[in-house]
């Protein structure tokens, strides 16, 4: 389906840790709808492979754009300490959104442009009372909307999750720049530099942020933001020793089972 075989020319073959499976999920964006069936068919893709200990990495941009951002937010907090721990990337969105939580008032338009209207909205917070208010006054309504667990969740999110030769993060990294040695800014929002580059890091980076049809697998990075918003598909890679496969949902009922499973 999906999927695709991938050996790197001579080289060995990329391999997560021994004893340990990963899926990561690409940007959510407020589809709520589409990350509980996906979390039901990684869970189910879980229980039917050896045990595990296992990891579930949300690659960032939980929020904004699409109809739900709170109530992906209340789902993964209730479901956090299921039997998958869960590791949460940190997205340029939610940057963004934390910078108007923390009372940054030249941010609140661009935010509100780029899908914070979506995003207040699911937050109970009006389009209208929003393009009728200073930005002053959306941080304040938002600040009492938005739970304080919300806020810790998004202020706690890693940057980056190493997971054996994998590198997970949101958006890419710096190319000739160490991995421990990666600016915040370049992690969560770079484009230019990265997705044209084909050096070798030394491990292969996974990340979402720029939007693909499907999973792209490239030498040295994969990218697995399907535009759940627009697209109504959501997807995850999963990962263990030199195998991995893909793992989506779709709000086409039709399809009913979108698992592939390929080695590498």
């Amino acid at each position: 389906m999906l999927g695709r075989f991938f050996r790197p020319s001579g080289k060995r073959a990329r391999r997560g840790p021994a004893s340990l499976r990963a899926y990561g999920i690409g940007d959510v964006h407020g589809r709520l709808d589409l990350l509980r069936d996906l979390l039901a068919r990684i869970a189910r893709d879980d229980a039917e492979r050896p045990p595990a200990k296992t990891f579930i990495v949300l690659l960032g941009d939980l929020v904004d754009r699409g109809p739900d951002s709170k109530g992906v937010i209340d789902y993964l907090l209730a479901h956090r300490e299921d039997s998958a721990r869960m590791v949460f990337i940190k997205g340029n969105h939610e940057e963004m959104f934390l910078r108007v939580l923390e009372g940054e008032e030249a941010v609140v338009n661009d935010w509100l442009a780029y899908g914070g209207y979506e995003c207040a909205e699911s937050y109970g917070v009006s389009q209208g009372s929003t393009l009728n208010s200073t930005p002053a006054e959306i941080i304040e309504r938002l600040r009492a909307a938005v739970p304080a667990s919300h806020r810790k969740l998004l202020a706690e999110m890693a940057d980056t999750f190493r997971f054996g030769d994998y590198l997970f993060v949101h958006a890419g990294i710096r190319p000739g720049v160490p991995v421990d040695e990666q600016n915040g800014k370049d992690l969560r929002w770079i484009r230019e530099g990265f997705l044209d580059d084909r050096t070798d890091h030394g491990l292969v980076v996974i990340h979402g942020h720029t939007i693909v049809d499907g999973p792209e697998e490239h030498p040295h990075r994969i990218a697995l933001d399907t535009g759940a918003y627009k697209s109504g598909v959501l997807t995850a890679i999963g990962l263990e020793g030199s195998r991995r496969w893909f793992v989506e949902a779709r709000e086409d009922s039709a399809s009913a089972d979108s698992r592939s499973t390929l080695a590498s």
